[in-house]
């Protein structure tokens, strides 16, 4: 976890590396039209002053919202848990009723062809399915390596019973441990607490890495878009969009227990996406082909990623956690306010799909 901030910007850097490859083919007309070059002087002037207010707009409510869980609320409290049923609703919206579906329309495009996997297969699923394996797969293997490194550390440093005594209490070649749920014989486990702040962190790492993906692809698509009349409802979605977003993965990083110095690279890891998105879009609006195979094969397979991570993370790791929790079954209240503020979270970031 000490090269978290390492981690995450090699990450996004070698995400922009593929950004290339969603305007490589942008010059080429095809069937499905050409570029958005189009417009008057006057209206690309126009949606400029747009865009550059979007970028400015989005940033702000990306680091109020994921800085506002983070900064302004105790974990303890049960509004805390209201908040994170909330964030968990948002987070499930986004996967299932953003990302897939645009997932979806780009990867079953007649502009990519009919020939195969590209007619009837449902590749979308496919692609989301394996992100959500991986995903999976990842916070396991990384836990037991993570538990198997510091079981071995502890191992050099406690005492190991050589003595010729054989009763339950002494074993050759075994240490004899305390951990915080009560002293094991025979083997060395990693504390509980120390295990499920380290499944926090793997967790609100491969959160974030999924919600970069979409923020930098919605980013672009804004900054892509030629008119004024399509920017200014984009505009506020995705501004409300990266408020809600935050808000549900500033709720994970406040559990997480990271260093000050991780939480700022976090917080700026994320706000900074979408604006740098909308900065590539801008550049390469003249050009930009959004209908070209190239683009939509590599923005198809990058949201269904995105969208297989989000909703296995949401209902895996944020969803069932927080109502199966001891505080949530032993009060009918609590567990109707987070209930309500599943729904609410889902709803209202259903609701943005109208606009975006």
């Amino acid at each position: 976890m000490r090269s978290l901030p390492k981690t995450l910007i090699s990450t996004f850097v070698l995400f922009l590396a593929i950004v290339p490859l969603l305007v490589s083919a942008a010059e080429e007309e095809n069937q499905c039209g050409g570029s958005n070059g189009g417009g008057s002087a006057a209206e690309k002037a126009t949606a400029l002053k747009y865009k550059i207010g979007a970028v400015f707009s989005i940033l702000v409510a990306g680091v109020f919202g994921v800085c506002s869980p983070i900064f302004g609320l105790k974990s303890e409290s049960n509004f805390f848990m209201f908040v994170k049923a909330f964030a968990a609703g948002v987070i499930l919206a986004t996967g299932f009723v953003h990302i897939l579906p645009d997932a979806t329309e780009s990867l079953t495009s007649p502009c990519i062809g009919e020939e195969p996997p590209w007619g009837d297969f449902p590749m979308t699923e496919l692609v989301a399915m394996a992100a959500a394996i991986l995903t999976m797969m990842i916070e396991s293997f990384a836990s037991g390596y993570m538990n198997r490194s510091r079981s071995g550390k502890a191992s050099k440093t406690l005492p190991v019973s050589t003595g010729g005594d054989k009763d339950e209490h002494s074993h050759i070649g075994s240490a004899h441990t305390h951990a915080s749920q009560g002293h094991s014989h025979g083997s060395l486990l990693v504390p509980l607490d120390d295990h499920i702040t380290l499944r926090k962190k793997i967790v609100t790492q491969v959160l974030e890495l999924g919600i970069v993906v979409h923020s930098v692809i919605i980013g672009i698509s804004l900054g892509v878009s030629p008119s004024v009349s399509t920017i200014k409802p984009l505009l506020a979605a995705i501004t409300f969009h990266q408020l809600f977003e935050g808000f549900g993965l500033g709720g994970c990083i406040s559990e997480a227990n990271f260093r000050v110095k991780k939480i700022w690279v976090m917080v700026l890891f994320f706000a900074l996406t979408a604006p740098v998105g909308i900065g590539i879009g801008t550049g390469v609006a003249e050009i930009y082909n959004e209908n070209s195979p190239m683009t939509l094969k590599v923005s198809g397979f990058l949201n269904a990623a995105a969208a297989g991570i989000l909703i296995y993370m949401a209902l895996v790791d944020l969803v069932a956690p927080l109502f199966m929790d001891h505080k949530a079954q032993s009060s009918m209240k609590i567990q109707l306010s987070c209930s309500f503020s599943l729904i609410l979270g889902a709803g209202l970031m259903s609701l943005l799909a109208i606009w975006a």
